[in-house]
């Protein structure tokens, strides 16, 4: 009797993945939840575990292949039976036709969506009437949504009917736009290149960085900021605080508290366009940059304003830990509403950091370094960091983006301010 492998489900948005490696052959023994294959999607890189004991029978689905969720990938055979003893391997099926998605409430607008608005839609409706989550699948599918029978108040198109047109097949997806061939290497410099095909990740990285420019009216605005204050904090509890929280006293704790005061104080920050609305949003689900092996993600603080100093620290060491152990979920990277990168950490001294849309904000945070200031007619040397923001000049104006810089260094020379919620 043999036991299917399976994709499983991958997320709210996340329609394929990539193979990225096996780690048996077949006729190998496995044990139950044993990782078996890492899959590799445009948000994370996950491993699929043996659903049973027994031997690895055929594998269906090699390395580098897409798939879709509820796709077969191979199976396990029970006792000596598999493809690598000379048994017979169990047939592989094909997978399963995924059942039509039942047509839903228009799609209300959603903080985990990175699509464009500006995609085509139902004759008489923009692509914003029919909601950031047609947009998003119309982007990654290739299917015009005019070309789809809109289910929803006055003929909208609902992202039910887009996810069932996309099933079934009704339009091919858009071709790419041209790309300039490569001018060949000289023979010599040839023999010396090693030619790697991008990851998932890193070509949704690549593509959500470029959609970002050529959507946003980008603009980054500067400030610097005194880190003294912050510092000798540090310095006087950071031995107490691990001992009493489990987790080390970093900089990002302090950070995202006075980011979030400056968003109350400045709410176009955070929040985004929605065709030709803007959508303010009354919480603060704070993104931390990661930086790993395979690339940038980005996991979510929810509702960050909720937590105390101690609270972000444990949450940001959790992602950390699983950025590096690879077991981020889809669910931990979406719903963000601002985000904040550390640049500092490899030695940047200032960058001008591209926006995580659909958000209209990111804070970038950069290297302390020991510089002569003016402080009461003397000049001193102190611990000052730049701070940039990239911001959507769609939404907030030059006057807001100061003011929320403002804000942020004001709370971060003055610490007392965050535990006071001045």
């Amino acid at each position: 009797m043999a036991t299917e492998i399976r994709v499983p489900t991958l997320g709210e948005s996340v329609s394929e993945a990539t193979i990225g490696r096996w780690f048996k052959k077949p006729g190998d023994t496995v044990k139950a939840d044993e990782p078996l294959v890492e899959l590799e999607t445009d948000k994370v890189t996950l491993e699929v575990n043996a659903p049973a004991s027994g031997q690895l029978g055929e594998i269906v689905a090699k390395d580098g292949e897409t798939v879709e969720p509820g796709a077969l990938l191979g199976s396990i055979v029970e006792g000596g039976a598999s493809a690598g003893n000379g048994a017979a391997a169990p047939k592989a099926e094909a997978p399963k036709e995924a059942p039509k998605a039942a047509a839903e409430a228009p799609a209300k607008s959603s903080s985990a969506s990175y699509g464009s608005h500006g995609d085509a839609a139902p004759k008489g409706h923009s692509a914003g009437d029919n909601g950031p989550a047609v947009a998003r699948l119309a982007q990654e599918s290739g299917v015009d949504p005019s070309s789809v029978k809109g289910s929803g108040k006055d003929g909208r198109v609902t992202k039910g009917d887009m996810l069932s047109a996309i099933s079934s097949g009704a339009s091919a997806p858009a071709p790419a736009a041209p790309q300039a061939a490569r001018a060949p290497s000289a023979p010599d410099d040839a023999s010396r290149e090693e030619r790697v095909r991008m990851t998932k990740l890193r070509q949704t990285i690549a593509r959500r960085l470029k959609d970002a420019q050529n959507t946003a009216a980008m603009l980054t605005t500067f400030n610097d900021v005194d880190m003294g204050a912050v510092m000798a904090l540090r310095q006087q509890y950071k031995d107490v605080f691990e001992k009493k929280h489990g987790a080390k006293l970093g900089f990002m704790g302090f950070f995202t508290k006075a980011v979030i005061g400056a968003l109350k104080d400045v709410p176009a920050v955070n929040a985004e366009i929605d065709g030709q609305d803007i959508v303010y949003k009354n919480y603060y689900h704070v993104g931390i940059a990661v930086g790993t092996d395979k690339g940038l993600v980005v996991p979510v603080v929810r509702d960050a304003d909720q937590l105390s100093i101690s609270g972000i620290e444990k949450a940001i060491t959790g992602f950390g830990r699983k950025a590096r152990d690879g077991k981020l979920s889809i669910e931990d990277m979406q719903g963000g509403t601002f985000t904040i990168t550390n640049g500092g950490i490899y030695g940047s001294l200032m960058s001008t950091p591209i926006l995580n849309a659909p958000q209209s904000g990111i804070l970038g945070m950069h290297r302390i370094e020991e510089r002569p200031v003016v402080r009461n007619g003397k000049i001193e040397a102190r611990p000052m960091m730049y701070l940039a923001l990239s911001y959507d000049h769609r939404i907030v104006d030059g006057k807001e983006a100061v003011t929320f810089l403002v804000r942020v260094k004001e709370a971060l020379e003055d610490p007392a301010r965050l535990v006071l919620d001045l």
